[in-house]
């Protein structure tokens, strides 16, 4: 049986240039080897700006995109996806703490913003929620709606330019914000989240036989958390930081966070942690984060997010799993 070595490695990435500087609850996706960053807020609940940033991998220098088209408002709690050269961002917060349900769409060869719907048209209002993305589909779990928390999936075909509504998982999956959503292996994966209290459960929506599924993990099992990094490398998923106690003062405070790199194998649900070394990024949540590649090898990158001392986070991290399959 092939051995599974259970190290990686944290690179901190320079940053040249003018970029969004420290901020949380923003969101970043990868095409290529550009990271596109949107939102987020530097002081809570305060949107900083609309731009999109672009950080260049290999130059490893910040830029603004010469964007045109329908330029998304300012918003916090937002979350992006890609499919080819797309990128994809749905809702959020805005200053007025009104929770949206738009989908744009950035065409990175033209710069140009699209909205794509609004309104009744797609899933409901919300922020914090999870999105991720396959190569036909985005999807959207959960979040904070205009009535509580939500528990709701959603897909959007990107060729066939409409949304799908998925059955409502069963009334083990209670609805919950900064959930770790991610596509492994033809599932859509749900792992842990805050609803009132940090969750520690794991299920998963199977796309064929269109149904949802609760599973027991073990092992090296990971505390409860919400709002941290997810993302899914052949079949594993792996989760980074996150919340592990809530601030009394809500999203206003910094609750206790995590340090720590977690990955379930799919196959057994054996969970382990990651021994990881390098530039460590320590304890942090609420971070933006994507799956990219970075010298030929597949991984994750954390930019920003909040800690402990509720200060807000403008560095950039890349972790690379070693694993021998």
């Amino acid at each position: 049986m092939a051995a599974v070595a259970t190290q990686g490695k944290w690179i901190k990435l320079e940053e040249k240039g003018a970029g969004p500087g420290a901020r949380s609850s923003h969101a970043i996706t990868i095409v290529g080897h550009k990271v596109y960053s949107f939102g987020g807020e530097f002081t809570p609940r305060v949107p900083v700006d609309n731009k999109l940033y672009v950080f260049d991998l290999n130059s490893q220098e910040w830029s603004v995109a010469d964007a045109a088209g329908d330029v998304p408002p300012p918003r916090v709690g937002v979350t992006m996806a890609t499919v080819g050269e797309t990128v994809y961002v749905f809702g959020g917060r805005d200053a007025e703490h009104k929770e949206l349900n738009e989908l744009y769409s950035f065409d990175t060869a033209t710069n140009k913003w699209t909205l794509l719907s609004c309104g009744n048209d797609g899933p409901p209002h919300r922020s914090y929620h999870s999105m991720t993305s396959d190569e036909r589909r985005i999807y959207v779990f959960g979040g904070c709606g205009n009535d509580g928390r939500l528990s709701d999936l959603w897909g959007y075909d990107v060729v066939d330019k409409k949304w799908i509504k998925y059955p409502v998982p069963g009334e083990n999956c209670k609805p919950r914000g900064g959930p770790g959503l991610t596509v492994v292996l033809g599932k859509i994966w749900v792992v842990y989240g805050f609803s009132g209290d940090e969750l520690d459960d794991v299920h998963y929506f199977d796309t064929i036989e269109e149904k949802w599924m609760q599973v027991e993990t073990n092992g090296e099992k990971p505390t409860a958390r919400s709002v941290f990094s997810t993302v899914g490398i052949g079949k594993y998923i792996f989760i980074y930081g996150g919340e592990i106690d809530p601030s009394d003062l809500g999203h206003l405070g910094a609750g206790k966070f995590s340090g720590d790199v977690y990955a379930l194998d799919t196959d057994t649900l054996v969970w382990k942690r990651w021994m990881d070394s390098g530039d460590h990024p320590g304890q942090r949540g609420w971070c933006a984060f994507a799956s990219g590649r970075r010298d030929g090898q597949e991984g994750l990158l954390v930019y920003g997010g909040n800690t402990p001392s509720n200060d807000r986070l403008g560095d950039i991290f890349f972790f690379t799993p070693l694993v021998e399959i």
